[in-house]
């Protein structure tokens, strides 16, 4: 059992370090050596930005399926592109970076308006059949099952705002070529508050309810 578990957190790193990699860490290496060899800034920010939009559409085309985070992805980069190639400012292209936040943070709180919200369906990532059946009768059971989830996509929607409000305003008064890198950290930061957070509302609900939020609840197997 403990070897299985090794072997699939292993399994996982390549599907996490590498759109880490290609999303985050590459577009940022391309504008600064862009930019070292004196690129315009709205042309180094366009082709950095390029990279992740590439790779979500052959993502995307690979799954068969378009997902809405790919789509507005591709559709920022456009828009700010042709903005910025109109108004000449790369600061059109840095305001890209606070959509996708922006969006992404309306979509998670738009979520408490129906019937189960974005954390529910998040978790659904994580669990196996037997605890999807469990967390669908909690939800239709218990309030404090269903207040904790609202509680977790309102912190995870209103973080996401906060990241875009951050953004749109480092991409206003700050120099261009700063807000890249500082933007990123930002994000960083504000995903890993929210994560501890969440990780400990978990476990305290768990400890208090004796029902996880989140997470496979493995049956114990009799030992030979």
């Amino acid at each position: 059992m403990e070897a299985a578990t090794a072997r699939s957190t292993t399994d996982r790193w390549p599907a996490l370090v590498v759109p880490l990699g290609i999303n985050i860490l590459l577009p940022l290496a391309v504008y600064y050596v862009l930019r070292t060899q004196d690129v315009a800034q709205w042309k180094a920010l366009l082709l950095s930005g390029v990279i992740p939009a590439t790779h979500a559409l052959g993502a995307a085309v690979v799954r068969r399926r378009v997902e809405v985070f790919d789509l507005l992805m591709a559709v920022l980069l456009v828009a700010s592109a042709l903005t910025s190639l109109i108004s000449g400012s790369p600061r059109v292209l840095l305001l890209k970076d606070a959509g996708i936040p922006a969006a992404l943070g309306l979509w998670i709180l738009g979520s408490l308006f129906a019937a189960r919200p974005f954390a529910f369906h998040f978790g659904r990532r994580l669990r196996g059949p037997a605890a999807q059946q469990e967390a669908d009768r909690a939800w239709d059971d218990l309030p404090d099952f269903r207040a904790a989830l609202r509680a977790l996509t309102l912190l995870w929607g209103a973080s996401q705002l906060l990241d875009a409000s951050l953004s749109t305003l480092e991409a206003l008064t700050l120099p261009v070529d700063l807000v890249p890198v500082i933007g990123r950290f930002q994000s960083f930061a504000i995903l890993g508050a929210v994560a501890a957070l969440t990780v400990r509302r978990s476990r305290a609900f768990h400890a208090g309810r004796g029902i996880p939020l989140f997470g496979i609840r493995t049956p114990a197997t009799p030992r030979a």
